[in-house]
């Protein structure tokens, strides 16, 4: 077992890394960019009301952002999700998105393609908060099946 998978298995560190990205959120500004796709998610069971913006060009996703209210868990696996997808090919993310939701419903999932992200592994254990978990990588999801469909 390497030094950082036992990291991400111990529960401050996941903690902190939630809290980091939550208090300091990456790709939190959108743009007025024509060459983006949008997604407005909104959830009626938190305060969570984001959009997720992101360009996807030529199988590659080139760019993630988003903004708007959301609660820590939402915000931070948000942003974790756009350090983690941005610069992969449609491919890759899809791989990535589907580890994800996999481990977000305590399935078997490869912890090595999530990195950060491992940190929500505990979620599943509050029911309440999955939505909250999965809003911004639903929305990138969305994003990419519309891209894909365009081909």
């Amino acid at each position: 077992m390497s030094d950082e998978s036992s990291l991400l298995n111990d529960p401050e560190v996941l903690r902190e890394l939630i809290m980091d990205h939550y208090q300091y959120p990456h790709n939190h500004e959108l743009t007025k960019d024509a060459g983006y796709q949008s997604r407005h998610m909104a959830s009626d069971s938190c305060i969570d009301d984001i959009t997720v913006q992101s360009k996807i060009k030529d199988g590659v996703i080139q760019d993630i952002r988003f903004d708007g209210i959301a609660c820590t868990i939402s915000t931070a696996s948000t942003s974790m999700m756009t350090d983690l997808l941005k610069g992969k090919s449609v491919k890759e993310a899809e791989k990535i998105i589907a580890n994800y939701f996999a481990m977000i419903e305590n399935k078997q999932y490869d912890p090595d393609v999530l990195e950060e992200a491992v940190a929500m592994k505990n979620v599943y254990k509050q029911a309440n908060r999955i939505k909250c978990a999965t809003i911004g990588w639903k929305a990138m999801q969305e994003m990419i099946e519309e891209s894909e469909a365009k081909k």
